[in-house]
């Protein structure tokens, strides 16, 4: 049956593509679906001057602005009303999945399959609401602190603010749903993707203007696009990487008949938290830069704490390699439970040879984990923390930053194995009705 499968994955091609109907409406879909959330980051907000809020965009891009900006495709920097863009969701799911580690009502509903899980996807749309309500008001907020930013400040600006900005993202939230359901990948991360994209050729532009100008070499350039193909290369390499514990059924008897053992392989993921961490580590980091760039008469301390932090310093980068650990190793004990998968084995009687099943064995599923963690909290902190001191050094614009590439690659792999398996899947259909017409033509 592997072999077959291999097979048959060995022999995509175009003229295979032209025949899977369903595949390219998928395609369509998402494209188009794509575009309108490409074009809701060109609609701006009412009431905004934005001349004005070009200029305090460009005096706070180097702080947390300049990464949600970067994962709105744009749309912070001309505050269109996709400038939430999908993060009040990406929050309201972790803080979820933090609950069910301590709400038993929550474990609970993990535990009932689909219904359970359709109840939790109910509560994180009801926390999206909420967290983009909340962020929504405080953009609104902070815009009328901003000179001549709103054109007639007050209520009703911020309840007209607050509307729109909350129904772009519950927009893009049902949109990601629909990519999802009717499209190929996952739309949440493909928004993210498409948003990262867009500003990639701005990105490439600028390099080059660098390069003309004489302030980034022509070597420099050179070596930093190879540089690129690497870590890019490194990326797909680690996310590919798996640890397989070997896991054994025993010989069972059905009726008068005895049927071998079993075995088969549980994967273990070398980076199971994704690209999570690097994005929870630069949002904190990022966090004390912003504050001051908004408060100019703030305390003393704030000021040195924002230099002492500042992107390419010592401390900076100290920081932000123990944060991608320290979130590395909590989002893993978050999304895989060692006690949970030892009980399924336990209950469908297989076991990892050597090893006693229950305790024991989420014990030494515990203990690989954490050697493999440990490697995969590594891999993440080098391929994060090598574009930020190129960045420092050479004047790098932002978009060639580790936590970017991660999110590109990871929905470029994830999308493309997609499109393979719905290929694989079109042949397999292929091959069942040749079989039954060939079989038909043998009864006549």
């Amino acid at each position: 049956m592997s072999s077959a499968a291999e097979q048959l994955a060995s022999n995509l091609n175009l003229s295979a593509f032209s025949k899977a109907t369903e595949l390219k409406k998928r395609i369509w879909f998402t494209l188009a679906a794509l575009l309108v959330y490409r074009l809701g980051t060109y609609i701006p907000l009412p009431g905004i001057n934005l001349v004005e809020l070009e200029k305090m965009f460009a005096q706070n891009q180097s702080g947390i602005l300049g990464m949600f900006n970067l994962f709105a495709g744009g749309a912070v920097g001309r505050m269109a009303i996709f400038a939430l863009n999908i993060m009040p969701y990406i929050s309201a799911s972790i803080i979820i999945q933090l609950m069910t580690t301590v709400s038993p009502h929550l474990e609970q509903l993990k535990k009932e399959g689909e219904q359970g899980r359709q109840q939790i996807n109910q509560y994180t749309r009801y926390g999206t609401v909420v967290l983009a309500a909340l962020q929504a008001y405080g953009i609104a907020v902070g815009l009328e602190g901003a000179s001549n930013i709103v054109t007639d400040p007050g209520w009703f600006f911020r309840a007209t603010a607050v509307i729109t900005l909350v129904g772009g993202t519950i927009f893009l939230m049902w949109l990601g749903e629909q990519i999802t359901a009717r499209g190929i990948g996952n739309g949440i991360s493909l928004i993210i993707f498409a948003g990262i994209v867009a500003e990639l050729p701005a990105a490439l532009v600028g390099t080059l203007e660098l390069s003309r100008k004489g302030t980034l070499s022509a070597g420099l350039l050179v070596a930093l696009l190879v540089m690129v193909f690497f870590v890019i290369a490194f990326i797909v390499f680690m996310e590919r990487a798996q640890r397989r514990l070997l896991i054994q059924y025993p010989k069972r008897q059905v009726g008068k008949k005895m049927f071998q053992g079993d075995s088969s392989h549980l994967p273990l993921k070398l980076n199971t938290a994704g690209v999570i961490p690097p994005i929870f580590a630069s949002s904190l980091l990022l966090l004390p830069i912003t504050v001051a760039n908004f408060s100019s008469g703030g305390p003393e301390w704030l000021t040195s704490v924002t230099a002492l932090l500042g992107p390419g310093q010592p401390l900076y980068l100290l920081m932000y390699v123990l944060m991608i650990v320290f979130f590395a190793f909590f989002y893993t004990a978050i999304v895989f439970n060692p006690d949970e998968t030892a009980d399924n084995l336990k209950k469908y009687g297989g076991f990892i040879p050597g090893i006693r099943p229950g305790k024991r064995t989420a014990e030494y599923i515990d203990y690989v984990l954490t050697r493999i963690t440990v490697a995969g909290a590594a891999y993440l902190a080098v391929v994060c923390i090598l574009p930020e001191m190129l960045r420092s050094y050479a004047a790098v614009p932002f978009y060639f930053g580790g936590t970017s590439l991660l999110i590109v690659v990871s929905v470029t792999m994830d999308t493309v194995a997609q499109v393979q398996s719905h290929l694989l899947a079109h042949q397999y259909e292929g091959l069942i009705k040749k079989a039954k017409l060939r079989k038909g033509a043998r009864r006549r």
